[in-house]
């Protein structure tokens, strides 16, 4: 039998104890194991290679995102540096997107510049530009969709293809969404990659990322690699990811209501200069993210119309929005890209990404719809009068 996400997200992780049945896995916190003789190890010698727990949460996100295996790491930094740790040598080429999340940005730019690997950015949402990248024959092709902070929404499906037919492996950010919402496995790449610290974990108390692998050969690989270079997860960050998953849905269908009242109310904001969100139809990829997608997320950006001053008032007046990064938590949370999330980017890599330093990220929450709004119109009110 095959079963929706919602239950398999529910069941995450329940009923795995063999040895006393508990309902919830227990948290393994042993660092090492004894050997029950010489040169004979169990099936766990050092959690750094392998973890009861930690264990328990790869099986779940394999699972849910129809993987063959999967690597809970760190971070969802070291998540995609152990793919290019993995699958990139010195003259190899990656093929990033040119308005990726800062982070993703700072990581391939920096080790490009070390002869590490060779990176090119560009707009997988111009078919040319794509088609002139993937003729230079990388090895690996990231597609980040929808992309963070602009939501703009790309076709995984044919940027899979044409990567395959070029040679190339690809790997899907897909923690905008999570795989309630989108499963690029099945849409043709290799690699799902998330920052578990966001929507997967959903309670803003654990850094962590995954790989997950379509092929058990190369999940093996992966797992070989996380333990070389030291970035797998600790236990007890497994335990409440897993914790995290079981309210997966729930979650994110209420946090999609929610941003879609939002997204209604700041069509009406004359302070809102432009709007992001792949549920209007002007949104870049609009028509593919109804196809590819069973939902529009609850990540939107706007423009505030306006100068440093304003947006400075309209900042310090929120009260139920908080200014911070991250994102996908219960708490609704707003950040300037400029400053925050893509600090990291040169300024000039920003305006041609496209993020002004007017835009501001919304991070949705499962608050009232009502509230939120409220809260978003009295610190409009406060901006406009400066």
């Amino acid at each position: 039998m095959t079963y929706k996400q919602a239950t398999l997200a529910v069941r995450s992780g329940l009923n795995d104890d063999e040895q006393y049945g508990c309902v919830v896995p227990p948290i393994h916190l042993s660092s090492t194991y004894n050997f029950t003789d010489f040169n004979q190890p169990r099936a766990h010698d050092y959690s750094r290679r392998g973890n009861p727990t930690r264990d328990v949460a790869q099986r779940a996100l394999a699972e849910l995102e129809g993987g063959a295996g999967a690597v809970l790491t760190s971070s969802g930094m070291s998540a995609i540096h152990l793919l290019c740790v993995t699958y990139l040598k010195p003259g190899d080429l990656l093929v990033a997107p040119h308005d990726c999340y800062g982070g993703s940005y700072r990581l391939f730019d920096s080790l490009a510049k070390r002869g590490v690997y060779r990176v090119l950015f560009v707009d997988q949402g111009d078919s040319r530009a794509l088609a002139a990248a993937l003729e230079q024959k990388p090895k690996l092709v990231l597609v980040e969709t929808p992309s963070n902070p602009l939501l703009r929404v790309v076709d995984i499906a044919a940027i899979c293809a044409a990567a395959k037919a070029a040679g190339a492996l690809t790997v899907a950010d897909n923690t905008f969404l999570s795989p309630a919402l989108q499963q690029p496995l099945k849409l043709g790449a290799d690699f799902v990659v998330h920052s578990c610290t966001k929507y997967l974990n959903g309670h803003s108390d654990v850094v962590a990322g995954t790989v997950i692998a379509k092929d058990p050969e190369q999940a093996t690989e992966l797992a070989w690699w996380a333990n070389n270079i030291g970035v797998t997860a600790a236990a007890f960050d497994s335990y409440l990811l897993l914790r995290g998953l079981r309210t997966l849905t729930p979650r994110i269908q209420l946090q999609q209501q929610n941003a879609q009242k939002i997204v209604d109310y700041l069509q009406t904001q004359p302070l809102v200069k432009k709007l992001y969100h792949p549920s209007l139809p002007e949104n870049q990829g609009h028509e593919i993210a109804r196809r590819q997608q069973s939902g529009f997320g609850a990540m939107l950006s706007f423009e505030l119309d306006g100068d440093e001053n304003r947006l400075r008032y309209f900042l310090k007046a929120l009260q139920l929005f908080t200014l911070a990064e991250s994102l996908g938590g219960v708490e609704s949370l707003i950040s300037h890209a400029a400053t925050m999330t893509h600090a990291g980017m040169a300024p000039e890599a920003r305006k041609a990404a496209g993020i002004s330093d007017s835009l501001l990220r919304i991070s949705v929450g499962i608050e009232d719809s009502d509230d939120l709004i409220a809260d978003l119109e009295q610190a409009f009110r406060a901006a406009s009068t400066r």
